[in-house]
């Protein structure tokens, strides 16, 4: 059989095996708009570029700056480590404060990881190996062995959590996962892995389902309450880290455990969301689905992640509203503090397991789509030079922020006495009410959300149609089995609209996921027509590639091009 004649006969083929995926709502999703005002997608990979450059530059001039240094106390490895503020001019931290030793892991992870999306080396920027330094914060002096926040208790009392809130405690872990996943050669981070998945399995396993805890004490290996709400979405942080070693190291007894906290996490009764971990349980659900035929609900997780109807963190969600002509729909943080509390943090990293989910499950590629429209436009206004003068706290001191520093958050209405004439909405951070009457005014300049602008610049890419956006399926899809570029498109129009998508690669094929059919399939490019408020889901696959089908899997050259092939009835 000659070429052609194959490609008609897949193509023939394809088309009688499958049909339109249909499309399922998120109904917070369905609040915001199609196309928010004020509307701007700002390059945000040359922003996280330039973060990197302009923060760690030690010999860096001006008020407050530099703001990395050297930690030479040596906590838990015998080596350097690097310090970055958390916010412009904290008192609490630098090279002359509290022996050096304050910094945190989700300021330092999270601009390593940031960096890394972007395509920074950070085994060697400017000769150092910032990579390496991340092992400081592997807690092997208190008998945790897992990341944390700080890389010792002497200091932990002076931020947030470590040992006594459980996010705070997870949460450095699935950022090391995710640069141990770019970076697996380097040497001791294999081992710290290891122990951090062994630690959580062990934790599982005692939890036996009930992760209504503050916080588990991972040295004692026993579950603790005190003061700060109980955390069961703890399990999602759990989950996500068990099954990527799985993934990684093949043994089933971290597979066992990632199932048994994603079902912790499924059997809540109320919304459990607290801080940033339930998304990451919505990933996890539509991939473990995809990948293991389990019947996990995406629904609810993702419902429980956007509907700001947790409990005991109140409100917790994804904001939706318009103030006064701010389109502010998108952001992730508090929907209920003085009217809405957005944070850049929440809304940087909410991205890196949302988007990728559409892979394993393109029945929510419109409404993440939208969703990350919304967000990608109104993270803009977190930063000084986006938003107007007359909705900041501190206009007049911003320009300390070089372009790359952004305001921890958006809120409706400040929490703050000083800044009650700022209409909404108003960019502004807590740092000064972490330290009254010490810290800053700058403080309000958030270092460590801003460090996480490369998970927005590795995923986000404009097209050639106006309010369009290519969002990469992979950038942040860690320790995937191999797969073909993926790229999400969502049409925000109210007509259709066609866009070209090339492959880097010459002649490729084309396959749509949401329509589940091959658009091309030898081709440099090809042009892909959106239907009006809808999506596409185009990998790109070898030319001419064998197609295969087992289940409801479609492959291309035995590598997966679609989870969820839609039979025609």
């Amino acid at each position: 059989m000659n070429t052609f004649k194959f490609t008609l006969l897949s193509l023939l083929t394809a088309a009688a095996l499958t049909a339109q995926v249909q499309q399922k709502a998120i109904p917070r999703v369905d609040k915001m708009p199609d196309m928010p005002s004020h509307f701007e997608i700002i390059d945000y990979h040359k922003l996280a570029r330039d973060f990197n450059t302009t923060v760690f530059d030690f010999n860096a001039k001006g008020k407050f700056w530099p703001l990395v240094w050297m930690d030479k106390s040596h906590k838990n490895f015998p080596q350097d480590v690097v310090g970055m503020y958390t916010a412009i001019g904290d008192v609490r931290q630098g090279p002359d404060n509290n022996k050096g030793m304050f910094h945190e892991a989700l300021a330092n992870m999270g601009a390593t990881l940031g960096a890394t999306l972007v395509g920074v080396d950070k085994t060697n920027d400017r000769g150092i190996n910032y990579v390496a330094m991340l092992k400081n914060y592997y807690n092997s002096e208190t008998g945790w062995n897992i990341m944390m926040n700080n890389t010792c208790p002497e200091v932990a009392l002076l931020g947030g959590g470590y040992g006594r809130d459980w996010w705070y405690d997870v949460y450095p872990n699935l950022l090391f996962y995710a640069i141990y996943d770019k970076y697996p050669k380097q040497p001791g981070l294999e081992k710290m892995a290891r122990s951090i998945a062994d630690k959580f399995y062990g934790a599982d396993a005692i939890l036996k389902g009930n992760y209504d805890y503050s916080f588990f004490d991972y040295g004692k290996m026993q579950p603790m309450k005190n003061n700060i709400c109980a955390q069961p979405d703890a399990a999602a942080g759990h989950a996500w880290v068990l099954y990527a070693a799985y993934k990684k190291f093949g043994d089933k007894k971290y597979l066992d455990g990632a199932l048994s906290a994603l079902s912790a996490l499924e059997s809540q009764k109320i919304n459990p969301t607290y801080e940033l971990l339930m998304p990451f349980g919505a990933y996890l659900s539509a991939r473990i689905n995809a990948e293991q035929g389990t019947h996990y609900d995406t629904d609810k997780m993702l419902d429980w992640t956007f509907d700001g109807t947790a409990v005991c963190r109140e409100g917790w969600g994804v904001l939706v509203g318009n103030w006064n002509g701010f389109d502010i729909s998108g952001t992730v943080g508090s929907t209920v503090d003085r009217g809405g509390y957005g944070f850049l943090m929440n809304t940087y990293d909410m991205a890196w397991p949302v988007v990728p989910m559409v892979r394993y499950n393109q029945a929510y590629a419109t409404a993440v789509g939208k969703w990350m429209l919304n967000a990608a436009n109104a993270s803009k206004f977190f930063y000084p030079q986006y938003m107007p003068d007359e909705h900041e706290t501190i206009p007049q001191l911003a320009d300390v922020s070089k372009g790359v520093i952004a305001y921890e958050g958006i809120i409706k209405k400040s929490n703050m006495d000083q800044y009650q004439n700022v209409p909404a909405p108003v960019a502004q951070g807590d740092g000064p009410l972490w330290v009254p009457g010490k810290n800053p005014a700058e403080s309000q300049l958030s270092v460590y959300g801003s460090g996480h602008a490369g998970i927005f610049g590795s995923i986000i890419k404009k097209t050639g149609v106006e309010g369009i956006l290519q969002l990469n399926l992979l950038a942040t899809d860690f320790f995937r089995n191999a797969a073909y570029p993926s790229y999400l498109y969502y049409n925000p129009h109210n007509e259709s609209k066609t866009i070209t998508v090339s492959s880097p690669k010459g002649k490729s094929g084309f396959y749509n996921t949401v329509t589940g059919s091959f658009v091309a399939k030898n081709s440099k490019s090809v042009k892909v027509t959106i239907p009006a408020k809808g999506s596409a889901v185009i990998v790109t696959t070898p030319a001419n590639g064998k197609v295969t089908y087992s289940n409801t899997k479609l492959l291309v050259n035995n590598v997966v091009v679609d989870y969820n092939v839609q039979k025609k009835k």
